[in-house]
């Protein structure tokens, strides 16, 4: 098993879990109903983190739930943590095994609310803390960088929107994103002609918006874990406000923007950055117009929804970062300095 085996494991892992699990994500969606639930609380670290930033757009959009992301050290160094009145807490952790992750559940339920572990390993401490575990079932991850465990997180969180939602037509989109992963995945040869043009690269900037603000800030973190590019995520609105000024030509600009609300404002900033600031574009989206901006365009497929656009735009950014790092002569299964689980207080 390898990174690039990972990545094209994932059509697998997220039908297995969409059929696998959507009793269980009902079951607590009728649980979180029943509850006078005001808000959602959500605790990660690294790519679960991006999964939370998924989940504040989703739940909020979709759901008419606010989500606070929680800062763990309230709950560990400071032992001052925030009343949780009326919360579902939720922790998201591949491994489940941080303590400060596991600390925010442990005061949730003391606190008496809801909780919620999200995690690929179904006999570990944040488990232990929660009254709910939603297993992802991406199976045995062994590459250090997380890929399957992400996007199956992400299905985890759609499912449970879909659920809260009552909306059925959700979940028949939901059973399109495993063919609509594998038409991505498609492109593997062809993201690993373009990734040999950016092998010199040392930093860029990644942009998303929305939904996929989460993307620039998965594809950003996976850029930095395996290539050691600086790689700065940002949304295009916060580009905006000083940090564009770094750009000058030949500058690469990362940007993932399928078609939706954003679309507009974010075509007016590449169109700013390829014409006027002659920046390079890396451009992942489904529509053409955007596609002819970029020097390097990665498509996906024409139907995904935006709301489900974060499963599939990863994908090919997972294997651009992939194709980097071999391109760069580095070792993509065990980066150096970082370990597969992290456990953090």
């Amino acid at each position: 098993m390898s990174l690039h085996s990972e990545i094209l494991e994932q059509p697998v892992c997220l039908e297995r879990l969409l059929t696998s699990q959507r009793k269980t994500v009902e079951r607590i969606a009728r649980a979180i109903q029943t509850q006078d639930i005001r808000f959602a609380f959500l605790a990660a670290r690294g790519t679960s983190d991006n999964a939370g930033r998924y989940a504040n757009y989703l739940w909020g959009a979709m759901n008419g739930l606010p989500l606070a992301l929680a800062t763990p050290s309230l709950f560990t160094y400071y032992q001052q943590p925030p009343r949780l009145k009326n919360a579902l807490v939720v922790g998201i952790s591949q491994s489940g095994q941080s303590p400060d992750i596991v600390s925010v559940l442990q005061e949730g339920k003391r606190q008496g609310n809801l909780t919620l572990a999200i995690t690929n390993e179904t006999d570990s401490p944040l488990t232990q803390s929660a009254d709910f575990v939603l297993d992802i079932e991406a199976g045995q991850e062994l590459a250090v960088a997380a890929t399957k465990t992400y996007t199956t997180e992400l299905m985890a969180i759609a499912m449970l929107s879909a659920a809260l939602s009552g909306d059925a037509a959700r979940w028949s989109e939901l059973e399109q994103v495993a063919g609509w992963v594998s038409e991505a995945l498609e492109q593997d040869g062809a993201v690993r002609q373009l990734a040999e043009r950016y092998r010199y690269m040392q930093q860029c900037v990644v942009l998303g918006r929305g939904y996929n603000y989460a993307t620039a800030f998965e594809w950003a973190l996976k850029l930095k874990e395996l290539t050691y590019v600086k790689a700065e995520p940002y949304s295009s609105a916060d580009f905006q406000h000083g940090p564009v000024a770094m750009v000058e030509r030949g500058f690469p600009v990362m940007a993932v923007l399928p078609t939706g609300k954003v679309f507009d404002s974010m075509m007016t900033l590449l169109k700013h950055l390829q014409t006027d600031l002659l920046a390079e574009l890396v451009v992942i989206s489904n529509s053409p117009e955007a596609l002819s901006l970029a020097k390097s365009p990665v498509t996906i497929p024409a139907g995904v929804p935006e709301w489900l656009s974060p499963l599939v735009g990863i994908v090919p950014a997972q294997l651009f970062s992939y194709h980097l790092t071999i391109a760069k002569g580095y070792d993509a299964d065990q980066p150096r300095t970082i370990s597969k689980v992290t456990e953090t207080r």
